[in-house]
């Protein structure tokens, strides 16, 4: 059973890449890739795209190439981590939502335990990598690992859930700073707070999926918070990402190629407040899936202004 979020594009390729080995191999392995959503490559590219941003700016250009290798691997390696715990979490909440009932803790081809030694040898690989910066870095590392394993319960206890995530997944920014230059600067710490506030913004859009169903499960997200204010809050939300990043690029004192991409960001922005006007379930989808275009197209901007400086 495929998980109704799934990429199709994705599920093609994996289901390809499996194809010559045994059948009961197969399906394993294929449980296990869905249960860290290789399925689902879009959640790791907007943990990637913020982790990149870092880099480059704290390199002043293009990073070394063992720190970029290391932090994309552990990029990676850190969402699927954090996918495993969060289906361990949610084991008893998945199976009441349409759109994650099909995933492999809740349709019982992964049991609870399966999945923790997953997200512990996902979590292993990832300090191996960081063993190969320094000191500053691998002590960050520890928070980081810490908000990953927090995240999944949060939702428990706190309408914004979101937050936390936006602390997990942008934790990459100031390890990325403190690997490149052995300190975070306040530019770091002023990406950080940019990366929590577009966090909250596409996961409240993916949380507008399921609020009907997380309602009567009693799960808490900010798009229930938000309730019928949610598109007007999201564009205040976007407002302020943009004013955060408008700071960004004033500090790193980059050039026009940063301020045309930042204004592309802009129009996307809109462009999704557009799609999910309706609050349709696949049109809020859609727009979560879409912030990938908004953290390539900010890089990019990052790396032509850094080059032609």
């Amino acid at each position: 059973m495929r998980p109704a979020d799934a990429s199709q594009r994705a599920t093609r390729v994996l289901d390809r890449l499996l194809a010559p080995l045994p059948p009961h191999v197969r399906e394993k392995a294929r449980d296990y890739l869905v249960l860290t959503r290789m399925d689902r490559p879009v959640g790791a590219l907007l943990l990637l795209w913020p982790t990149w941003w870092a880099l480059w700016l704290a390199a002043d250009d293009f990073p070394p190439w063992s720190t970029l290798i290391i932090f994309t691997l552990g990029v990676f390696a850190m969402r699927a981590a954090g996918c495993a715990i969060n289906d361990y979490a949610d084991r008893k909440l998945d199976p009441q939502v349409a759109r994650t009932a099909g995933r492999p803790i809740a349709s019982g081809r992964v049991t609870p335990r399966e999945a923790l030694v997953v997200f512990g040898a996902l979590l292993a690989f990832a300090f191996v990598l960081v063993l190969f910066t320094n000191a500053l870095t691998i002590k960050l590392s520890f928070a980081g690992a810490a908000l990953a394993a927090l995240y999944p319960f949060t939702k428990r206890y706190t309408y914004m859930p979101q937050v936390v995530l936006g602390a997990a997944f942008g934790w990459a920014i100031p390890m990325a700073f403190a690997a490149v230059t052995n300190h975070v600067p306040p530019l770091g710490w002023l990406l950080f707070i940019g990366n929590i506030l577009w966090s909250v913004i596409y996961d409240t859009e993916y949380a507008m999926v399921d609020r009907e169903d997380d309602l009567k499960a009693g799960a808490k997200s900010t798009a229930i918070l938000f309730g019928d204010a949610d598109l007007p809050i999201l564009a205040i939300l976007m407002a302020t990402f943009e004013l955060t990043m408008l700071f960004v690029g004033q500090r790193a004192q980059l050039g026009w190629p940063y301020w045309l991409a930042l204004a592309g960001s802009v129009a996307l922005f809109g462009y999704q407040l557009w799609r999910i006007r309706g609050r349709d379930r696949d049109a809020c989808l859609a727009a979560f899936r879409h912030n990938n275009w908004l953290g390539l197209v900010l890089w990019a901007g990052i790396v032509v202004a850094l080059a032609l400086r």
